[in-house]
């Protein structure tokens, strides 16, 4: 099939080298001419493990180009996927759709053809609806629809996820629709893949559903963390006890600084305001606490860190480890390790911060912050470090060595993936969040 991928940020450059690799002949489309640069040369512009292969290996085949034209797009495809960003909207908590209709604005009125427009962003339910009435004004030619297919990416896993997905998800308005998208992921239908076609509106509230669940277990399991702390008990057997009960499962119980990133706070964020525009607000209080004690993690880590150095972070040199706001991603959006490096600076602190792949990114988002992409460097003169973010790397670092660096051989573990005994025997103060100190 022709198929279109309109933005080309993390969800649509994997979506788009993902359908070429499927057999499809795509053509990605952006308004950032460097991006599509970029792109078109093979180079993704962004840290996703395996993404580079895929894009060049697609481009060489001759079934994956990129153009920045939404009329070259109208031209091209029989199927247009919508993947732009829905940012939070500036002074609200709700979803900015302002990309998302810029898309069908510049995309529709150049229609020649029947087509299906099928929207993969994180949008407000109902606005499927809104924009097949904004298509139906717009269009020069019918049978035009819209159909709505939720993205479930992980940074740092996206390609795996794009074309071995645990579910795909379809919201249609007629089984020409249904068909389309059978058609367009058949080779991952063959393997197997569950398929679940159902309205618009409830595929678009999967995705905000199961992104407001995934932050509810991390936060209830952060919320118990700092109890834990309180009373001297431990959350990592804690959790794994939890996540023996196969009610429960394990994943995503994970105690420490907690989540962050572009989807996570901003959308159970716009799902609260969506209810509320609904009148239905009060049934997702619980996600306004769920944000709160997420937000919270990153304070309890400024005041354990203060408490290691004495009660006070003036002048006191700190090492980070970490910038991203996951390991495999070089995303700094929301990312709960500057979050806390810049609190600690805020507090008086001189905080250096080390970072595999971040670094860049972090440096334009925090440019008060100093930075360096050795991880020996971080570490020099240090009085105390914190592991922010789960790289890895940092579980293979030799302590022996990097006490020659410090000034006090003390690190806070705040993602709890250290091997703390490890630490100890090297003669490291360790602390970790949610677990007995010494």
């Amino acid at each position: 099939m022709r198929i279109t991928v309109i933005g080309t940020g993390y969800l649509g450059a994997v979506h788009a080298a993902g359908m070429a690799q499927l057999g499809h002949d795509v053509l990605g489309v952006d308004v950032d001419a460097f991006k599509i640069q970029q792109l078109s040369s093979g180079h993704a512009p962004f840290f996703e493990p395996g993404l580079p292969e895929l894009l060049r290996q697609n481009i060489s085949a001759g079934r994956l180009k990129f153009s920045t034209s939404l009329k070259d797009a109208a031209e091209f495809g029989d199927v247009h996927f919508i993947c732009v960003g829905t940012p939070q909207r500036p002074g609200s908590t709700a979803a900015d759709m302002k990309y998302v209709d810029a898309v069908v604005q510049g995309l529709v009125p150049n229609l020649s053809r029947p087509c299906l427009i099928v929207g993969k962003s994180t949008v407000p339910v109902g606005t499927a609806a809104r924009l097949a009435t904004m298509v139906a004004e717009l269009s020069p030619v019918a049978q035009v629809e819209v159909a709505w297919n939720p993205e479930f990416l992980r940074e740092g896993f996206a390609v795996n996820d794009t074309l071995h997905p645990d579910r795909l998800v379809v919201g249609v308005t007629s089984p020409e629709a249904d068909a389309t998208l059978r058609e367009v992921y058949a080779g991952i239908l063959d393997a197997g893949t569950p398929y679940i076609s159902t309205d618009v509106a409830t595929a678009e509230l999967v995705k905000v559903s199961a992104n407001a669940f995934l932050a509810t277990k991390i936060s209830f399991i952060n919320a118990i963390s700092e109890i834990c702390e309180a009373v001297g008990a431990d959350i990592l057997p804690l959790a794994t006890a939890l996540g023996h009960d196969a009610r429960i499962g394990n994943r995503f119980l994970a105690p420490g600084l907690g989540f962050g990133g572009g989807c996570l706070p901003k959308d159970i964020r716009a799902f609260l305001a969506r209810a509320e525009e609904l009148g239905i607000g009060e049934s997702l209080t619980f996600l306004r606490n769920i944000d709160a004690i997420n937000i919270n993690r990153r304070q309890n880590a400024v005041d354990l860190a203060r408490g290691m150095l004495g009660g006070s972070l003036e002048n006191r040199r700190i090492a980070v480890l970490g910038a991203a706001f996951k390991p495999n991603s070089d995303d700094v959006r929301d990312s709960p390790a500057l979050s806390v490096a810049a609190a600690l600076q805020s507090h008086g602190a001189h905080v250096r911060v080390h970072d595999p792949e971040a670094v860049e990114n972090a440096r334009g988002a925090y440019p008060h912050l100093n930075y360096t992409t050795e991880v020996d460097k971080v570490f020099e003169g240090a009085e105390l470090t914190l592991h922010l973010t789960e790289w890895q790397e940092y579980r293979q670092l030799d302590p022996a060595h990097l006490s020659t660096l410090v000034t006090a051989p003390c690190i806070l573990d705040a993602r709890n993936t250290l091997d703390i005994d490890h630490w100890r025997a090297a003669g490291w103060t360790v602390r970790a969040m949610g677990r007995p100190g010494r």
